[in-house]
């Protein structure tokens, strides 16, 4: 196989045959630094020319650029590389007054380290994990405050890694909005929100409650509207599991009076006190409040609760029920009848109770009773 190489000529277009380059030794290094998926600290470049590049920042080689740094300390840089890497620094240097063939920049208000792994980056994109861990705080900062948005994506992502404690996650978010690091401060916010007793208690939320207190006020309410959400998300599943405890009580009342279970069932059924555990756990239940509606002599209007309870679970199961004129369980047909000449307002609350338990029913994905009516559905 050969590829064509295209040459340029003062007359014409010249097409030369040239053999592709042979391919590398089994095994043999291609010269790339990788990219570290739980570092990542560095780009695929090749190490030569990372080494360059270090070589470059740390000997200082045709430096026109010295940095001045917090307590006096000087870092020699190339122009050239800090206007790419910075369009802040551009403008910086554009400004800046040359002292003889240098300029002259400062950096203030961070430790001269921090400055110095910041200017490294600029030359080869890469940092010591050490250098990470140690100044993330301030290399965000930095990279906002010079738009490097590759340092500053490094920065957020490291925080974000195991960086984060209840001890400094107020500082970090308040810093995290100051540097318009969203993905961060939402980050910063749902560990507050989680651990608000503890993290309220710290030093850093107390400074912030006296520098901020429009901040502070508001991630009160965060709080508080969080845990409003989450009593209503409880409220609403501990409904759920009782419109399926309903449910399941439904279908456990049509096989007792349809196929019988254990000691309890229909006249023409054979039952069996010793066979297998009924698949139902609301038969148990039932068959006590059956057997204590046969006997009880104080009934419904005595005011007993077991047998009001028994009542209203035949109500609802002839409310469920699609042909009541078939059905196997006592008084649904009555009970059909019955509820046809309700009020306004105790129909409304039947069938909010009977949408709410199809609803819960298809939700949980289990199968729907054939038995049911589903018009409940389509009135939505």
């Amino acid at each position: 196989m050969k590829m064509e190489s295209v040459f340029w000529g003062s007359d014409d277009l010249v097409t030369e045959k040239i053999p592709l380059p042979p391919p590398p030794p089994s095994g043999a290094s291609t010269g790339y630094c990788k990219r570290s998926v739980t570092n990542r600290s560095s780009y695929c470049v090749p190490t030569a020319m990372k080494d360059s590049w270090d070589r470059l920042f740390d000997e200082g080689y045709r430096a026109d650029v010295f940095i001045q740094t917090e307590n006096g300390g000087i870092i020699y840089a190339h122009s050239s590389i800090l206007g790419m890497a910075s369009p802040v620094m551009r403008d910086m240097l554009k400004q800046s007054r040359k002292r003889g063939h240098q300029q002259s920049i400062s950096i203030l208000g961070v430790p001269y380290d921090a400055v110095q792994v910041f200017v490294r980056f600029l030359y080869s994109s890469c940092f010591e994990k050490e250098d990470m861990e140690e100044f993330a705080l301030h290399l965000l900062v930095l990279s906002h405050v010079y738009v490097v948005p590759h340092l500053k994506q490094e920065c957020e992502r490291r925080l974000e890694d195991g960086l984060l404690t209840t001890e400094n996650v107020v500082d970090i978010f308040q810093l995290a909005l100051l540097c318009d690091a969203a993905r961060l401060s939402v980050l910063c916010q749902r560990i507050i929100v989680n651990n608000y007793k503890s993290i309220s208690a710290t030093e850093g939320w107390t400074v912030m409650k006296e520098s901020h207190p429009v901040l502070e006020s508001q991630l009160r309410r965060f709080v508080t509207d969080a845990n409003s959400r989450q009593k209503e998300r409880i409220k609403k599943r501990n409904e759920r599991m009782i419109y399926l405890q309903l449910c399941e009580a439904m279908e456990a009342l049509v096989h007792i009076c349809r196929d019988g279970c254990r000691t309890i069932g229909p006249n023409d059924k054979d039952l069996k006190p010793n066979q297998d555990p009924c698949i139902f756990a609301a038969c148990k239940g039932l068959e006590s409040l059956v057997r204590h509606l046969a006997g009880c002599k104080s009934r419904v209007p005595g005011g007993c609760i077991h047998c009001k309870r028994m009542w209203q679970l035949l109500e609802l199961h002839s409310r469920l029920c699609a042909d009541s004129n078939a059905c196997g369980v006592p008084l649904c047909r009555n009970f059909k009848q019955r509820s046809r000449k309700q009020c306004k307002k105790e129909e409304t609350k039947w069938t909010i109770l009977v949408k709410n338990i199809l609803r819960a029913n298809a939700i949980s994905g289990r199968p729907f009773f054939s038995w049911a009516i589903d018009y409940f559905f389509m009135t939505d």
